[in-house]
């Protein structure tokens, strides 16, 4: 039998004393697009941690598709599912999801991407301290010049909170007459083709003078390098998040600024931990009180991220986040001896 609550319970970790317990807990996972590399990863954390817990696991990919979300997650409640993680393909478009939910008692976990719904419990690392981890690396290594913004997608609200931490550090430098920026402009669906094809066009319109590229994610910079490296151009300045491994290989090698590294390791554990407190009517660890940019009031928790840059590779190697062949492939990189 499904336990079944009232949205306020579930979000405000209240037990309860009348609440039919359920024999197992179902986690569905709602993915906005199962393509990018890192979410592979987030699973296998999701899936390690539910079976830890003796939690079953279910999922959906929505496949870029904001209306096959929401038909997935009809499907993950209908399949029994006590908890939902949602990784929101569109954060507005996502809310009759969470309002159906809420309808079955069932809690909801923002993956990652505000769902700025306070039915919804909010898990992410800081994205704003992520936008400004990549604009203080570019500008260390670029204090001058012309700057591109290369952001992430406008139905994402991460991609405003990003350019927020961005334009936070850039400002002064901004203001000095030190740095310009020339151009920016959002990758829809953080598609990389998306960014490289919007990389291409700003060097056509800018003459190539481009100096450094504030982009928003590593499949991002992964455009831009690309779009750089047909002019000759790669070496430049250029940020990233979530420590791909084709990125960290750009940062060994050079090609790539930083990327700063969100481990989705510790988010997917998070995650599967908030789901099954949140089932079982229990408040989540380490969980507080954030106000949205707009006012909605949500329960939420935040992971800090580490900003990888070659001077302290080793980080991710210690961890064992990736293998030192695939890091240090092409590097005279000191971590890489």
């Amino acid at each position: 039998m499904k336990l079944l609550k009232t949205a306020a319970a579930v979000m405000t970790g209240v037990v309860m004393s009348t609440a039919a317990w359920a024999d197992d807990i179902i986690v569905g996972v709602s993915w906005s697009n199962f393509q990018e590399e890192r979410w592979k990863t987030d699973e296998g954390a999701i899936k390690a941690a539910l079976d830890a817990a003796g939690a079953k696991y279910i999922s959906a990919d929505a496949q870029s598709s904001s209306g096959k979300q929401l038909s997935d997650i009809e499907s993950l409640i209908a399949q029994g599912a006590t908890a939902l993680i949602i990784l929101a393909q569109d954060a507005s478009a996502v809310g009759p999801a969470v309002q159906a939910a809420s309808d079955e008692g069932i809690p909801v976990v923002a993956y990652d991407r505000l769902i700025e719904d306070a039915r919804a419990f909010y898990l992410t690392f800081d994205n704003v301290e992520v936008g400004r981890m990549q604009a203080r690396a570019v500008l260390a290594a670029q204090p001058t010049g012309n700057y591109v913004m290369i952001k992430g997608s406008p139905t994402d609200p991460n991609a405003d909170f990003l350019r927020g931490g961005q334009q936070e550090v850039l400002q002064a430098a901004i203001d000095a007459g030190d740095i310009t920026i020339v151009a920016e402009a959002y990758t829809d669906g953080w598609v990389p083709a998306n960014a490289q094809r919007n990389m291409e066009q700003i060097l056509t319109a800018q003459d190539n003078k481009v100096d450094a590229v504030v982009a928003s994610n590593d499949g991002t910079a992964g455009g831009a390098v690309a779009a750089l490296t047909a002019q000759g151009m790669e070496g430049i300045a250029v940020s990233g998040q979530d420590g791909d491994h084709a990125a960290l290989n750009r940062v060994a090698i050079g090609t790539q600024t930083v990327s700063v590294w969100k481990d989705a390791r510790a988010l997917g554990k998070a995650a599967a931990e908030a789901a099954v407190a949140l089932a079982g009517g229990n408040a989540v660890e380490g969980a507080a009180e954030w106000t949205s940019p707009s006012g909605t009031t949500m329960n939420s928790k935040f992971l800090a991220p580490v900003a990888v840059t070659a001077d302290n590779l080793g980080v991710v190697l210690d961890a064992g986040w990736i293998e030192k062949d695939a890091l240090c492939a092409g590097s005279s990189n000191a971590a890489c001896n």
